[in-house]
């Protein structure tokens, strides 16, 4: 099988995935590319849901890029003192801040993304993604590093850059913006590291596990 046909089969058989979750909000409760920009910056090895909950407060304070440019690091840290590592993003914040100086700054680019401190390829791909910018690769967190090989798409690997770039080798590149939070989606509501819901699952005929599971 060839690789034109290895992206025309997996593109029909995930026809039923995109149609369940293509457009579906991320579950970070961001409300401008600002806050999610922020958000996702947070979130690195820390939760969504941990993330939501602090940035309220967060933004009420600092609204925009602005406010975090004239602010410094021992004003931003009580802020975020309950997220992950929250020292060292607290430096990449406000660098950022500095650097892009206002909200309209803020770029849409993989290449200005990730040149940005605290962003890379995963973070990138989901800022562009949610703000519907032209998809330069595949979101690959942690839901789909699990997923995509359980379903049979790619090999194994706890890299998320080996990851997104096995996704972009077998998917066709129309569909990189959606396929990626698809799948994540499809990991956080059915396809559960233990008792997946295999039978509500939109893609089971073309899953590897659960295929092999019923032989």
């Amino acid at each position: 099988m060839n690789l034109f046909e290895e992206q025309k089969d997996w593109a029909k058989s995930f026809v039923p995935l995109l149609e369940k979750y293509t457009g579906k909000k991320h579950p970070l409760d961001y409300q401008n590319l600002y806050q999610l920009m922020v958000m996702v910056i947070l979130s690195a090895q820390d939760s969504d849901a941990n993330i939501n909950k602090i940035a309220p407060a967060l933004f009420e304070v600092y609204p925009n890029l602005e406010s975090i440019a004239v602010s410094n690091v021992d004003a931003l840290i009580p802020h975020i003192s309950k997220v992950r590592n929250f020292g060292t993003k607290a430096s990449w914040l406000l660098e950022i801040a500095q650097e892009l100086k206002e909200d309209k700054n803020i770029p849409l680019t993989m290449e200005k993304l990730v040149a940005l401190k605290g962003i890379g390829r995963k973070s990138a791909n989901v800022i562009m993604r949610e703000m519907q910018a032209s998809a330069e690769g595949i979101i690959a967190d942690l839901h789909v590093i699990r997923v995509a090989p359980r379903i049979g798409l790619i090999a194994e690997s706890k890299d998320g850059n080996k990851v997104e770039k096995q996704l972009m080798q077998v998917l066709p590149k129309e569909i990189w913006g959606e396929i990626g939070m698809s799948i994540s989606f499809l990991g956080r509501e059915i396809c559960r590291p233990t008792n997946p819901k295999c039978e509500l699952c939109p893609v089971n005929t073309v899953c590897h596990f659960y295929n092999n599971a019923a032989s």
